[in-house]
């Protein structure tokens, strides 16, 4: 990225408190431009939990400065009860957090320095936010930009994916965990720190049990659904996300739904912003984010809207890896979306063949139908539901994998192949027992023999009608469902296969059912639809679509310790255990401009033995520590998932230290009844 030192407006920072209505203040970092003494600009606000003094300071410093380098007001507000802001932190995306944001952007609306008009932008979080927020119509906000999010966040986040659970439930959970029981710092907050700490260890449980008792779409998942009215979005919408992340499926969505002017740009990337995307190519993404706060928030012709509704990136065949400098492909353009350019190509799947369409069946029509009960190490490839591109977090060859599963395969390809959309299976299946699951996974097979995961999905067969009523499956029973994997773009050179793999479980990434499962796959009326799209020469980005990525000089830290990443899988042959273990360890740095040391270690493992579906087990363990001469403030978290064939059980630990010595300690052990899961 190229470190931009120029820029049009002279700006300076400054750090302050919010004030809401109820007297609790919301800790801020403000970059502007010197002129908005005298003349004021639009504001900017990014709003999420994730401490702007030291954890987001270095990502923080690379884009404010630089959006504010082009004449904004860039506000990074910390939520209720995260960094130095009061009060606690419960849960994501309450109401009350919702109103919180109201209140500062009618707060910045007051200020000065700003001429009444603001957007909001954010990734993850922040774009959770921003979305949600655009819901509520404030007056102020003009437009949004927004990556990595979902509209619905039950059926397309990272708890559950059609009805299945996901474990980045519990490691989401954990994170948060983690997050909402850090100190406020006391060189900000002053003696108060222990207070409002203490009142954060109090006021918190573990994240992972309200996210539990809700297996489910009901009124917790519907509230900040986006989904549940698109109209209610009014202002314009810039939405990005990555093939390689777990958002990948929104931004269409959006495309789809919304009735304002909107445009949507996916990348190869992982759960990061563009302008730091990885896998490569990253873009020039503030360039473009610049281009339209102009136009929305200051009027300027400058004919943002001129260009595609939606930029994707057509990804090439790749080896199998767990991680990619690069994605080689190329930009293609689509003017509108669903675009009828695209044609949903149906494929029979029959004698584990992907059949083209209108091939006959054959001698003896379809045959008998195809059984699977796949061994819960069926997954142990599968990477994360949400890379980060932390090697090794993308799925590996899909090779071992798919000898558990029942696979279907087309012929050699005698030409090219590019999909771009959500394939989706149509199974006519019988399952063994009330409560199975199927997992479909889509894979580029090289004349080698190895094979690239392009894209999955999982189903939870009781959700086979939708995801507010589950309903056991009638064991023995004939019943249809569909499996709809996440979107992609994807190209199929000459010589390559396709692949389709179904397997009953897929642990770790998504919970296995009670007990395992014998799935019968009937012929002929099971098929896979690709969403294929034909090259065409006004479908080609042009050359130079988008520039380089570029930002302001980042902050800089000190490395204390240096961090350290494991992904282990493991496997002992005499009781026949296997697990997988996952260090995340940031280290400990030393932030330069406010003399603070922080560490950070997560620590994830998720475990089965044999095929005992009730023996699989997950952890996540995390310890934040933030230090400086004469203080030192730790918390330690600790949340273990296990369960029963009736029954989740949940055994979590809170602990926190003051220089060494232990001031807080709290233990749940906690039952929550699985619900068709």
């Amino acid at each position: 990225m190229r470190t931009v030192h120029n820029l049009p407006y002279e700006t300076k920072e400054e750090t302050t408190s919010v004030p809401l209505p109820d007297g609790t203040r919301l800790s801020a970092r403000i970059w502007r431009p010197v002129c908005t003494d005298q003349e004021p600009l639009p504001a900017v606000l990014e709003y999420i939990p994730y401490r702007q003094r030291d954890l987001t300071a270095v990502r923080d410093s690379i884009h404010h400065p630089y959006l504010a380098g082009h004449g904004y007001v860039c506000v990074r507000v910390d939520l209720r009860g995260t960094g130095d802001s009061d009060g606690v932190l419960e849960d994501e995306y309450l109401e009350q957090e919702q109103q919180d944001a109201l209140d500062v952007l009618q707060w910045l609306t007051e200020q000065p320095w700003c001429d009444g008009n603001t957007g909001m932008m954010g990734i993850s979080w922040g774009a959770f936010a921003a979305l949600q927020v655009a819901a509520r119509q404030p007056e102020s906000l003009r437009a949004i930009v927004i990556a990595s999010f979902t509209d619905d966040r039950y059926a397309d986040d990272m708890h559950y994916m059609g009805g299945a659970l996901l474990s980045d439930n519990l490691a989401e959970a954990g994170t948060m965990f983690a997050y909402a029981t850090c100190p406020p710092d006391p060189a900000v907050v002053g003696d108060r720190w222990r207070a409002m700490w203490r009142e954060r260890l109090e006021g918190t449980e573990p994240w992972v049990l309200e996210w539990l008792r809700h297996q489910r779409r009901d009124d917790y998942w519907r509230h900040a659904s986006v989904c549940e009215d698109y109209q209610a979005v009014r202002c314009p919408v810039l939405a990005s996300s990555g093939w390689a992340d777990g958002y990948s499926n929104a931004v269409t969505r959006l495309l789809a739904h919304l009735d304002v002017p909107r445009r949507g740009l996916i990348g190869p990337w992982s759960h990061k912003f563009p302008h730091l995307g990885e896998p490569g190519p990253a873009i020039g993404y503030l360039q473009e984010v610049v281009r339209w706060w102009d136009h929305w928030l200051k009027g300027a012709d400058n004919g943002v809207m001129d260009g595609p509704m939606l930029s994707a990136w057509m990804q090439d065949s790749v080896p199998p890896s767990t991680a990619y400098e690069e994605r080689p492909g190329r930009w293609v353009i689509e003017p509108e979306w669903p675009s009828p350019q695209i044609d949903e190509v149906v494929h029979p799947l029959t004698q584990y063949r992907i059949r083209p369409p209108g091939e006959p069946a054959g001698e003896g029509g379809p045959g008998e139908p195809l059984t699977v009960r796949s061994p819960l190490s069926v997954g142990q490839f599968a990477g994360k539901w949400a890379s980060y591109n932390a090697p090794p977090d993308l799925p590996y060859d899909q090779r071992e994998e798919d000898g558990g599963s029942l696979v279907f395969e087309t012929d050699p390809l005698t030409e090219r192949v590019e999909i771009l959309g959500s394939p989706s299976v149509e199974l006519d299946l019988t399952a063994s027992e009330p409560v199975a699951q199927v997992a479909a996974r889509l894979s580029d097979v090289a004349p080698d023999g190895s094979a690239t995961r392009v894209t999955y999905g999982v189903l939870n067969l009781s959700h086979r009608e939708g995801t507010g009523t589950p309903e056991p499956v009638e064991p023995g029973a004939r019943c249809r469902a569909t499996v709809r994997l996440n979107g992609v773009a994807q190209a199929f050179p000459p010589g390559h296969r396709i692949r389709l793999s179904l397997s009953t479980s897929y642990w770790p990434l998504a919970w296995p059912p009670p007990r395992p499962v014998l799935l019968s796959v009937h012929q002929g009326s099971s098929s896979l639809t690709l969403p294929v799209r034909s090259p065409r020469a006004d479908g080609e980005a042009p050359r130079g679509q988008f520039g380089e990525p570029e930002g302001a000089a980042p902050l800089t830290t000190t490395t204390l310790t240096p961090p350290e990443e494991r992904w282990d899988v493991k496997r002992d042959l005499i009781d026949y255990h296997h697990e997988l273990e996952i260090v995340k360890d940031r280290g400990f740095e030393h932030v330069d401009h406010i003399g603070l040391d922080v560490g950070r270690r997560a620590y994830e493992r998720y475990t089965a033995m044999a095929d005992d579906f009730t023996s699989v087990g997950g952890e996540s363990a995390w310890t934040m520590t933030f230090r400086r001469p004469g203080w030192e403030a730790k918390a330690v978290t600790r949340t273990v998932l296990t369960c029963t064939e009736e029954d989740f059980h949940v055994h979590a630990t809170l602990d926190a230290y003051v220089s060494g010595d232990r001031v807080f300690s709290r233990t749940w052990n906690e039952t929550v009844p699985r619900d068709c899961l």
